[in-house]
């Protein structure tokens, strides 16, 4: 009997021995697989959540996770599997590596507990976490670094986690490192590609001459994309560089930012653009109060030439920018800071093309035109006292005052070419009133004749130029609506004083008439040192004359 028992046991044990063969040998099988399957993506977030996956099937764990260290040590980036989506959101913010999370950290190699809450270094769980017990932990390592830290947690059945779990964890976290810098390298030719595509998107905008809204609503889209933002936008400074206006904004709650104000103290965007230098951080601000998660901001131009921020922010809560991202926006921005200055230098060449014309028509007009006038004026008023007919005397001397306002007209030209008043942002005081005479045209049923004479647009300041055309916006609209005249008749000269005169055919202004509109035109000059005339010209109709001085006018 002896004999046949130990024999038993000899086949109990060599078939237990082939079992745990077996079962070894289908770990590695598994191991094996999960390295290819983990080797296969070159997207990023697919290789970490495949990492995550393969990790919890190999050593049969219920929760796993991989937290992404930033360069400070804690977790800017947290994977989890076996808990769901609803879950993720009742718990709320993701870990940041403290506790025995921050242990692992520390020790930079694996670490096995039979009971996680138990660890002198536990820090607990927050409110609606699944409850865990055994725990499982190993460094993920990039090119020596550790790049983050794989958790598996309760292993099925109540068993802890054994040896052979952390010899399989640690071969699968070595393979992850390959497949993380393989999608890591794939993923920076990638931003490289979008990077010069950008660059030359915006620089063909900018140099053909595109509109500058359609030029910076670009410039965020292409930064957006580029780092993967939620959402980015352009901050460009006042006159007085105290203020940023957020001119163009793209993405998630852009709606909410776009065109508002922040001031240069105290704001990120500010800060960069008094510094010159590129600034991330954890949290900041969309720039109306609104918070937001992670933000990076770059300055568009030299440190001692700022032309405006590029920045983008992600949602809170949302990954924080890696330093390769911040440079990459940085590099983009320099780029595009060289382009508009190209584009810059190339407007002013056209523009100082266009000035060297119109002093050449000017000199032209002065020297050619305004002269053959002039001679034939003289001629004009000689040959007077040599016709005996009253009618043709009279029929000359009209076509002498003809060629005067022929002159004054081109005199009036000669001023505008030679103005160099022109501002960004304003349009030319000449352009406006042209504009103001034309949109009162379809009232009136015919347009009205329109005189102008002075330097309009360089001696005029902003302020009498609004105070000037509001005042014609209402003689206008009053000639339309109750004068019942077939010709309106507009001067406008700058002088000592800015004068606007209207005059019409019409009926004139009837006893009792509403005066409300001309009432305010009246007090309006009068504050300003002018004043306000309406009268009945012998022809009939009504003449009305405006005017405020334009020494002294603040503007």
């Amino acid at each position: 009997m002896l004999p046949r028992l130990r024999l038993d046991e000899l086949l109990g044990e060599l078939q237990a021995r082939l079992q745990e063969v077996m079962a070894t040998r289908d770990r590695v099988h598994r191991l094996l697989e999960a390295v290819l399957a983990v080797g296969s993506d070159l997207d990023l977030g697919q290789v970490l959540q495949r990492i995550v996956e393969a990790a919890v099937t190999l050593v049969d764990a219920r929760y796993g996770a991989l937290g992404v260290l930033g360069e400070d040590g804690r977790i800017t980036r947290f994977i989890p599997v076996g808990v769901d989506e609803g879950l993720v959101t009742e718990i709320g913010h993701p870990p940041l590596g403290q506790g025995v999370l921050g242990r692992l950290t520390a020790l930079s190699g694996p670490l096995r507990l039979a009971d996680v809450t138990q660890h002198p270094e536990a820090a607990g769980f927050p409110p609606g976490h699944p409850p865990m017990k055994s725990f499982l932990g190993v460094p993920v390592r990039v090119r020596g670094e550790v790049f983050g830290n794989l958790y598996l947690t309760d292993k099925r059945g109540g068993a802890e986690f054994d040896a052979e779990d952390e010899e399989v964890l640690v071969a699968l976290a070595a393979a992850a490192g390959v497949a993380i810098e393989n999608a890591r390298l794939y993923e920076e030719a990638r931003q490289r590609e979008q990077w010069l595509a950008a660059v030359g998107e915006v620089t063909r905008a900018l140099l053909s001459g595109a509109g500058w809204e359609e030029v910076l609503g670009l410039l965020a889209r292409r930064a957006r994309e580029m780092v993967g933002a939620d959402a980015a936008g352009v901050a460009l400074p006042d006159r007085e560089r105290r203020m940023l206006v957020l001119g163009a904004v793209e993405g998630v709650g852009a709606e909410q930012v776009r065109n508002a104000t922040v001031p240069v103290e105290g704001s990120l965007p500010g800060r960069v653009l008094s510094a010159g230098e590129a600034i991330a951080v954890a949290t900041g601000d969309a720039g109306v109060g609104a918070p937001v998660g992670p933000m990076v901001a770059v300055p568009l131009g030299a440190a001692d030439r700022t032309r405006g921020v590029l920045y983008a922010w992600r949602k809170v809560g949302g990954e924080s920018f890696p330093a390769a991202a911040v440079q990459l926006l940085a590099v983009f921005a320099e780029q595009v800071a060289v382009a508009l200055e190209l584009a810059e230098r190339r407007r002013d060449a056209e523009r100082l093309t266009v000035l060297e014309d119109r002093d050449r028509i000017a000199r032209d007009l002065h020297d050619l035109v305004i002269q053959r006038l002039f001679a034939t004026g003289m001629v004009l008023e000689g040959a007077i006292r040599l016709i005996d007919s009253p009618e043709a005397a009279a029929r000359v001397m009209r076509a002498v005052d003809n060629v005067d306002e022929t002159i004054k007209e081109i005199r009036a030209t000669i001023f505008a070419l030679h103005s160099r008043g022109e501002q960004p942002g304003r349009a030319w005081l000449r352009g406006r009133i042209v504009e103001t005479v034309e949109e009162a045209t379809p009232a009136l049923g015919f347009a009205p004749a329109l005189r102008m004479e002075g330097l309009l647009d360089s001696q005029v300041p902003e302020q009498p130029a609004e105070h000037l055309l509001a005042a014609l916006r209402e003689a206008l609209s009053n000639a339309a609506r109750h004068a019942k005249a077939s010709r309106v008749e507009v001067a406008v000269e700058a002088g000592a004083e800015l004068r606007l005169t209207v005059r019409d055919d019409g009926v004139g202004i009837p006893p009792g008439a509403a005066r409300s509109g001309l009432r305010n035109l009246q007090q309006r000059a009068e504050q300003l040192g002018g004043g306000l005339r309406l009268s009945t010209p012998p022809t009939g109709g009504t003449e009305l004359v405006w005017w405020i001085p334009l020494e002294g006018t603040p503007g």
